[in-house]
C-alpha cells in the first residue's frame, strides 16, 4: 500500500501547510509548473518524486524534468502531463499518449481547477489536483491524497488550503 499525493502547479511556491499534508506521503506526483528547483527539493525531501515540466517552467527545470512521465506503482500504470484537458476534451498530445501507453491513472494540471473524473472511454481514472501556489485565478491552493493498493484506489483526500 503506498499513500500518494498529487499536486500542480506551484509555480514556484509551495507553503508549510502543503508540505504538512504531504509529509506522510509515500510518493508525491507533481504534474508541471514547478516553477523552481527548491519546489522540487522540498518534495524530494519527503519521499520520491515523479514530476514533469509545464509551460511556465524555464530551460533549468525544463532540463531536469520530463514533458511527460509513465511509470508503473503498486500494480497501476500512471501517464503524467501537463497541459491535457480532461475526458471528452483531451488535447492532441494527451489523446496520443493515453492510446499509447493506456494508463490506470492520467494526472494532468494547467488549468487551475481540480478535478477527479473516471474516464469511462479511455478506462482511467482522471486527475487534475488543481493549484497548490499562489498564482492564478484560483481561490484555494489544492491537492489530492489517496491510497493504492494492488487493484484498489481508495481513500481519495482533497485538501484545500487559503491563500
Amino acid at each position: 500500500m503506498k499513500l500518494i499525493g498529487v499536486l500542480s502547479d506551484t509555480h514556484s511556491t509551495l507553503d508549510q501547510k502543503a508540505l504538512d499534508h504531504l509529509g506522510d506521503c509515500d510518493e508525491i506526483w507533481h504534474a508541471g509548473d514547478v516553477g523552481s528547483e527548491i519546489v522540487l527539493d522540498l518534495l524530494q525531501e519527503i519521499c520520491p518524486v515523479k514530476a514533469v515540466y509545464g509551460n511556465i517552467d524555464g530551460t533549468r527545470i525544463r532540463s531536469i524534468l520530463p514533458e511527460s512521465q509513465v511509470f508503473q506503482t503498486e500494480g497501476k500504470k500512471v501517464l503524467i502531463l501537463h497541459i491535457a484537458g480532461y475526458p471528452g476534451k483531451y488535447n492532441t498530445r494527451a489523446r496520443k499518449l493515453i492510446a499509447k501507453h493506456r494508463p490506470d491513472i492520467f494526472v494532468c494540471g494547467h488549468s487551475h481547477i481540480l478535478k477527479v473524473i473516471y474516464d469511462k472511454v479511455n478506462e482511467h481514472l482522471h486527475i487534475n489536483p488543481g493549484a497548490a501556489g499562489n498564482s492564478g485565478f484560483h481561490r484555494l491552493k489544492t491537492l489530492v491524497r489517496f491510497k493504492i493498493d494492488g487493484e484498489r484506489i481508495y481513500d481519495m483526500e482533497i485538501v484545500e488550503m487559503k491563500r
